[in-house]
C-alpha cells in the first residue's frame, strides 16, 4: 500500500497566496487600462462597450465550462500553464494593429504625461474620442500634417515611427483616391478604381474639342478626331476587361480568405473587428484559469479539513490588484512617449501583464491541486439556483447585484476616460484605482461596528447607495486628484456590499452550497450585469456624453436603493435552519439510542445468568 503523503497546510496556503497575488498583479497591470488602449486606437464608445461585453460574456460562459472539463479529464495544471502562456501570447498581438487616426494616437500619448485633453476650443478630448469618424480629412501637406500630429515632448524621436507611418500612408491613400471620383460623380457614375484611368478620362472632353478647332482644314481634323477616338475606345475597352478580370479574381479569393469580408470595410470597422476577435480569444484563454485554481486548491484544503483556511487567501487578490494597477500607473507615467523604438509607452501595459504571468508560472507548477473523485459537484450551481429561486430575500440580493455589476462596468470601462478628459495621467489613475482596492480590503476592520448597528439586508441598501454616490461624484470631477474622496467610498460600495451577499449566502445555502451560493451572485449577477452594463454604456456615452452617463447610473442605482427597503420589508421571512444544531441533536439522539442498546443488553444478560442459576438451584 502507498503511504499517504502529509499534507502541509501553511506551505498550500503561501504558494496559494503568491499564486493569487501574481495572477492579480497581472490582470490589474492591464485590464484597468485596456479601455484607454481602445480609446487611443481610435474606436468610438459604442465599439468600446461592444467589445468589454463580448468580454464579460465569454468569462461568464466558459469560466465554469472549463472548470468542470479541466476535472473531468484531470488536466487542471494544465490547463492553468497553458492559460498564463496563452493569454499573455494573444494580449501581445494587440500591439501590432495600427491605430485609425494619427491625431488620436498621438493626442492622447502626449495627454498621458499630465496634460489637458481638452482643445482650445473646448471638447478636444470628448469630440475625439466619442465621434473619431466625424473627424474632417483636410488636404494638407505631409509636412504640415505631421507637425500638427506630433505632439510637443515627442518632437524628438525618429520620424520613421512605424504607427505614424502607417497611419498617414493610409490617410494619403485615401486623399488621393477620393480627389477623381468626386470630379467624375457627374460625368461618369460608375465607381473609380485606380488613379491612372481616372486621370486618362478626365483628358477626353478637352482632347474632342481641342482637336478639330486646331487643324488648318475641317477635313482633316474629323479624320484626327475619329483616329484618336477609336483608340481611345480600344484602349477604354481593354482596360475595362482587365478591370473585370481582377474583380471577379478578387471576388473568388474574398469568399476562400479568413475574414475577407473585412476588405470591403473602412479602417475603422476593420481595426474595431479585428480587435474584437483578439479581445475574444484572449477572454477564452484567460478565463479558465481563476476557476480552475480555485477548484483545485479548495478541494485539496477540504481533502486535509482545512478549507475554512481557505478564505485568507482572499485578501492576497486584492493586495495584489492594487500593487499591480498602483505601480504600473507609476511605472508608465515616467515612461518616454516611445518605448523600444516603435511602440507608444501604452505598449508597457501588455509587457508588464506578459511579464508577470510569466514570473507566476514557476508557482503554478508547484502548486498543490487535488482532485477527489469520489465527490462530484458539477451540479452544484444547479442546486444554488435553486436555491435562490425559492427565496425571495435572495432573489432580491440577486437583483441587486445585477444592477451593482451593471454601474460597476460603466466606471470601470469610462471612469479613466473621465478622469483624462480632466488632465490625469496614468499616474493619478494608478495611484486612485490602488486607494479604492486598499479602502475595499480594510472593511473587515469596520466589519464589527457596522453589523452591530444595520442588518445585513440594510448594510446591502448602504453598500448600493454608496456606489450611486461615488456615479454622481464621477460627473462633476474638475482636476486630476478629484477622484480620490469618491474612491475611498469603495470600502463600502463594495467591502460592505459583499460582505451582505456573503451573509444571504449563508443564510439560504445547505451545508457544502455556500460557495456555489456565492458563485451564483458574483459570477452570473456580476459577470451578466457587467456585459450588459457595457454594451448600453458605450451606447449611451456615443449619445448623451461620460458627464450623463455617470449621472443616469446614478439615478438608477438611487432609485432602487429606495425601493429595495420596501420590497426586503413586503417580502415573506423565512425560518433559517442552523444545521450544526440538526447534527448535534442527530448526535445526542444517536447516543441516546446507543445507551439505550446498552442498558437493553445488560438487562437481557442479567436476566439469562439469572435463569441458568434458578436452573442449577432446581
Amino acid at each position: 500500500m502507498k503511504r499517504n503523503k502529509q499534507i502541509n497546510i501553511q506551505r498550500t496556503l503561501a504558494l496559494a497566496g503568491a499564486f493569487h497575488f501574481l495572477s492579480s498583479c497581472a490582470r490589474a497591470s492591464l485590464l484597468p487600462f485596456l479601455t484607454l488602449f481602445l480609446r487611443q486606437q481610435g474606436l468610438s464608445p459604442s465599439m468600446t462597450g461592444i467589445i468589454m461585453g463580448t468580454k464579460h460574456l465569454i468569462a461568464l460562459l466558459w469560466s465554469p465550462a472549463s472548470s468542470l472539463l479541466s476535472k473531468h479529464y484531470n488536466q487542471r495544471r494544465a490547463v492553468i500553464v497553458g492559460s498564463l502562456v496563452c493569454s499573455a501570447s494573444v494580449a501581445l498581438l494587440l500591439l501590432f494593429f495600427p491605430p485609425v487616426e494619427v491625431n488620436i494616437n498621438c493626442h492622447f500619448t502626449s495627454d498621458l504625461s499630465g496634460g489637458s485633453t481638452q482643445s482650445p476650443t473646448g471638447g478636444g478630448g470628448i469630440k475625439s474620442s466619442v465621434a473619431p469618424h466625424t473627424l474632417p480629412r483636410t488636404m494638407d501637406s505631409p509636412a504640415k500634417t505631421l507637425a500638427d500630429a506630433q505632439p510637443a515632448p515627442c518632437s524628438d524621436q525618429p520620424k520613421q515611427h512605424f504607427w505614424i507611418n502607417l497611419c498617414f500612408q493610409k490617410t494619403m491613400r485615401t486623399k488621393s483616391a477620393s480627389v477623381p471620383a468626386k470630379r467624375l460623380a457627374d460625368a461618369k457614375p460608375a465607381p473609380v478604381l485606380t488613379n491612372d484611368t481616372a486621370l486618362y478620362d478626365l483628358d477626353i472632353p478637352p482632347l474632342s474639342e481641342d482637336i478639330p478647332n486646331k487643324s488648318p482644314t475641317g477635313g482633316g481634323g474629323a479624320i484626327k478626331s475619329s483616329v484618336a477616338f477609336s483608340s481611345l475606345s480600344k484602349t477604354r475597352k481593354k482596360r475595362s476587361e482587365i478591370k473585370m478580370e481582377e474583380e471577379e479574381k478578387e471576388n473568388n479569393q474574398r469568399q476562400f480568405e479568413f475574414l475577407g469580408s473585412l476588405k470591403v470595410m473602412d479602417a475603422h470597422h476593420q481595426l474595431f473587428f479585428l480587435i474584437l476577435i483578439t479581445v475574444s480569444l484572449w477572454e477564452l484563454m484567460a478565463s479558465p484559469l481563476e476557476w480552475t485554481a480555485d477548484d483545485g486548491l479548495y478541494e485539496y484544503l477540504d481533502f486535509a479539513d482545512a478549507s475554512d483556511r481557505y478564505r485568507i487567501t482572499s485578501i492576497w487578490k486584492i493586495l495584489g490588484a492594487a500593487f499591480g494597477v498602483g505601480g504600473t500607473g507609476l511605472l508608465v507615467s515616467r515612461l518616454p512617449c516611445l518605448i523600444a523604438g516603435d511602440f507608444p509607452r501604452m505598449a508597457a501595459h501588455f509587457f508588464l501583464y506578459a511579464v508577470i504571468g510569466f514570473v507566476a508560472l514557476p508557482v503554478a507548477a508547484y502548486l498543490p491541486l487535488h482532485l477527489n473523485k469520489k465527490r462530484d459537484r458539477g451540479f452544484g450551481l444547479l442546486k444554488a439556483v435553486q436555491l435562490v429561486h425559492n427565496s425571495p430575500h435572495a432573489l432580491l440580493c440577486v437583483a441587486t447585484t445585477f444592477l451593482v455589476g451593471c454601474a460597476g462596468s460603466v466606471v470601470d470601462n469610462f471612469l479613466l476616460w473621465q478622469m483624462q478628459d480632466h488632465g490625469s495621467s496614468e499616474m493619478h489613475m494608478g495611484v486612485s484605482l490602488a486607494l479604492a482596492l486598499i479602502s475595499q480590503a480594510a472593511y473587515p476592520l469596520l466589519k464589527g461596528r457596522i453589523s452591530k448597528l444595520l442588518s445585513p439586508g440594510k448594510v446591502l441598501v448602504v453598500g448600493a447607495a454608496s456606489l450611486g454616490v461615488q456615479c454622481f461624484y464621477f460627473s462633476f470631477l474638475w482636476g486630476p486628484w478629484a477622484v480620490i474622496p469618491a474612491q475611498m467610498l469603495s470600502c463600502l460600495s463594495s467591502g460592505a456590499l459583499w460582505w451582505a451577499v456573503k451573509i444571504q449566502c449563508e443564510e439560504v445555502a445547505t451545508p457544502g452550497s455556500e460557495r456555489s451560493m456565492r458563485r451564483i451572485f458574483s459570477s452570473l449577477s456580476l459577470n451578466l450585469g457587467s456585459s450588459l452594463g457595457s454594451f448600453a454604456g458605450g451606447f449611451v456615452v456615443q449619445r448623451f456624453g461620460l458627464t450623463w452617463l455617470f449621472r443616469g447610473t446614478a439615478m438608477c442605482v438611487m432609485l432602487w436603493c429606495v425601493c429595495l427597503p420596501l420590497l426586503q420589508f413586503k417580502a415573506p421571512q423565512q425560518c433559517r435552519i442552523n444545521y450544526s444544531r440538526l447534527l448535534a441533536a442527530n448526535g445526542s439522539d444517536a447516543s441516546d439510542s446507543e445507551s439505550e442498546s446498552d442498558w437493553l443488553e445488560k438487562a437481557m444478560e442479567e436476566n439469562r445468568s439469572k435463569n441458568n442459576s434458578g436452573r442449577k438451584i432446581h
